[in-house]
């Protein structure tokens, strides 16, 4: 039953003399006025201007199109994402444009206008796609999904695959200890891991990242982190508080700070250096085919190149990745910027509420909620079940069974685990045959996409639930 889809001044009046004089001087101040006007507006068009991109595809959802838990938040934020263009094309600068001299980049402004002149500093664009225009997005990118129904399930008694120990398991669960360091960091990094909320502060990127890490590492999570804060970001603030028994206000004041502090170690940076390894490069990638038979002949459904296993590995929108590490070339030996993620969540889970409405899912101990997930739940063709279920088995890197076409036409392909199947790296059977909660092949599209009944999150996300959820738990679907 599930399977990928992507549904988806105040003038007073003196005498004539003085009314004269005033017009005089205004008409003297016109053309500063409009100078001044030209400059703004000019810069204001560099600010939103997007770049060439040739990676995923996240547009950003307004406020009026965000479900109504979103809405509550009047956290004053700038909703950057980094822009997007198909992954097919890449517009190269004409030689006039080349030579010119190149404005200060957007990250950089935010972060300190001091800074403007930083030649090394990531860029973010505002991505301002409407609503239609992101569904259609999401139709067309996954066009070429034949699946009409499937299942996912476990290995094939054939396989002698030890899945726990899967590498892309390894990757996102950094079950070999991988070491971070604070060395060779650039400055915007640095602006990162100081930023410290006041009230009345300016909007910044560095305090956005911050605020989407402390998010993260309190398992409240913002899911792809991207420097944008988006839909995803608000429900994160909102679910936190809930946690810790704040007003709900989805606004950052200083006992929502002090929270998100509380337990985190004072020095604990959010960007750091990687070095990247052999195994890192070696591991298996491989370009999606188009189509479940194609796919079914592939040995695994791996990651299609290095920044994607990255991005998962450090909770991370790939074009954020990218955009802290241009010129890299992601070879062995490399040194790279990304986020320190979370420790691992050491909380029984023995109940999840997944609501549709407000696109989370809520993961609790008895009636203490101890982490929050966004998360897609159906769609409006393929709704999900209403009611209370149980986990009934639990998979890591399951199979999945995929049915293509109706009747006579009907045929079955048995498609090979890995993090880009349609379940992702991670299936939780309900008691209501053929759903589930699962991963997801696109991170960045949770909250925005639609499946097919079941319930899906990130894959880190969902490895997350997988390790402290019980098997006979409860889900309650709403």
């Amino acid at each position: 039953m599930c399977q990928k889809f992507a549904k988806h001044p105040n003038y007073a009046h003196n005498s004539a003399i003085s009314y004269n004089h005033k017009y005089a001087n205004m008409m003297k101040m016109k053309p500063l006025i409009t100078a001044i006007s030209i400059a703004i507006v000019s810069a204001s068009v560099s600010a939103v201007a997007a770049p060439a991109d040739t990676t995923r595809t996240l547009p950003v959802r307004k406020a009026d199109s965000m479900p109504s838990i979103a809405k509550k938040v009047s956290l004053d934020v700038q909703e950057s994402r980094s822009s997007s263009i198909d992954a097919r094309t890449t517009v190269q600068p004409t030689t006039n444009q080349a030579n010119k001299a190149k404005p200060a980049d957007r990250m950089t402004q935010l972060i300190d206008s001091k800074q403007e002149a930083e030649a090394n500093s990531a860029a973010v664009s505002a991505d301002n796609m409407t609503v239609e225009e992101l569904s259609l997005k999401d139709v067309q990118s996954d066009s070429t999904d034949d699946i009409s129904e499937g299942q996912a399930v476990a290995a094939p008694s054939t396989s002698t695959a030890d899945s726990a120990n899967d590498p892309a398991i390894k990757s996102i669960e950094d079950i070999d200890g991988k070491k971070h360091t604070t060395l060779n960091l650039s400055n915007y990094a640095k602006q990162v891991n100081g930023a410290t909320w006041t009230p009345n502060m300016k909007v910044n990127s560095a305090m956005t990242i911050k605020m989407q890490a402390l998010l993260d590492w309190n398992h409240a999570s913002p899911g792809a982190i991207d420097g944008g804060w988006g839909m995803n970001s608000k429900k994160a603030l909102i679910n936190f508080q809930t946690m810790k028994g704040l007003p709900a206000t989805g606004k950052m004041d200083q006992k929502t700070w002090d929270a998100l502090n509380k337990n985190i170690p004072a020095n604990k940076p959010v960007l750091v250096t990687y070095t990247i390894t052999e195994d890192d490069v070696n591991t298996n990638f491989a370009n999606m085919p188009a189509g479940s038979e194609a796919k079914s002949k592939m040995k695994g459904l791996y990651y299609q190149d290095i920044k994607e296993m990255f991005g998962e590995r450090f909770h991370m929108d790939v074009r954020y990745l990218d955009k802290l590490n241009k010129n890299k070339q992601y070879k062995a030996g490399e040194t790279i910027t990304v986020l320190n993620t979370r420790a691992p969540l050491k909380q029984r889970i023995n109940r999840v509420v997944a609501n549709k409405a407000d696109k989370t899912l809520y993961a609790y101990n008895d009636d203490k909620l101890v982490a929050t997930y966004p998360t897609t739940i159906g769609s409006d063709a393929t709704p999900s079940p209403q009611g209370s279920f149980k986990i009934i088995n639990k998979v890591k890197m399951p199979w999945y069974k995929a049915t293509v076409g109706k009747g006579a036409d009907k045929k079955i392909h048995m498609l090979p685990p890995g993090p880009n199947s349609p379940v992702g790296v991670v299936w939780m059977g309900l008691s209501k045959p053929s759903y589930g909660i699962h991963g997801s092949p696109k991170p960045e599209g949770i909250s925005r996409q639609a499946s097919a009944g079941c319930v899906r999150l990130t894959n880190w996300d969902v490895l997350e639930v997988y390790a402290n959820i019980e098997n006979g738990a409860t889900v309650e679907l709403k």
